[in-house]
Order: C-alpha cells, then sequence, then structure tokens
C-alpha cells in the first residue's frame, strides 16, 4: 500500500505524542489508536499501518538480545546489563539465552546493531576473507 507524506508525517505525529520522555508509552498508544479508528479521517488505514511500523522499530530498539555458548553469571549478566544501559539509555529490555552454536563469546543484538564476539562469527569471518 503506498502511503501518502500526509499520512507518513500524521503517524510521526501521532507516534510523537504517545512518547513518554524517550519511552513509548503503551496506553497512550492504545488510546491514540482507539482514537484514529472512532474517527476514521481520510488515510487513516495508511496511518495506522505507518504508526504500527514506528511502534514495531521502537519495541526492536528497545530490546537487547544476548545470546552466549555457557550461561553467564549474574554479575556478568548486571555487567553487560549496565553497559547497554550505558550505552543505549534506560529502559531497556533484556533477553539472555544459551546458544551452544556460538561455540565461545557471546553475541549481543540492540535493535539493528549487532555485536559478535563469538568464536563461530569469527570462524565466519576468517571463512569469508578466503
Amino acid at each position: 500500500m503506498k502511503i501518502s507524506k500526509q499520512s507518513r508525517r500524521d503517524a510521526r505525529q501521532l507516534f510523537r505524542a504517545c512518547l513518554s520522555g524517550e519511552t513509548l508509552d503503551e496506553s497512550r498508544a492504545r488510546q491514540a489508536v482507539a482514537s484514529v479508528v472512532q474517527q476514521k479521517p481520510r488515510g487513516y488505514l495508511a496511518l495506522l499501518t505507518h504508526f504500527e511500523r514506528l511502534v514495531r522499530l521502537e519495541i526492536a530498539r528497545r530490546s537487547a538480545r544476548i545470546e552466549s555458548a555457557a550461561p553467564l553469571s549474574p554479575q556478568t549478566q548486571a555487567q553487560v546489563q549496565g553497559d547497554l544501559t550505558q550505552r543505549y539509555g534506560p529502559g531497556l529490555s533484556f533477553t539472555f539465552t544459551q546458544n551452544p552454536a556460538l561455540i565461545g563469546g557471546m553475541r549481543i543484538q540492540v535493535g539493528g546493531d549487532v555485536y559478535n564476539g563469538s568464536v563461530q562469527g569469527r570462524l565466519a569471518a576468517l571463512r569469508d576473507s578466503f
């Protein structure tokens, strides 16, 4: 579906209205969507489609997934959380998982940023260099 510039602009404005500080306020977002659905302005489907995209991107930006080959100690988890909070700001949600395929090390993904310090990642980089 083609989204007009006006719908994009309105969706960004609606999204900014749903922010509380630098974080997305879920209740405001629900109220905003309900209000748009009730009023049904021209192009409201395109507006809601773009608004949904902005919300999904914000949720992805505020979630951190940490994979490690072995279970991390609580101290290491706290250190990683502190470092990521310092870099990306408060309000991150953390998910720690164990992935033996990494062989060793850790892989961190926050939104579109990926930090791969795993043995698997280094072997893949080495393979690609040949």
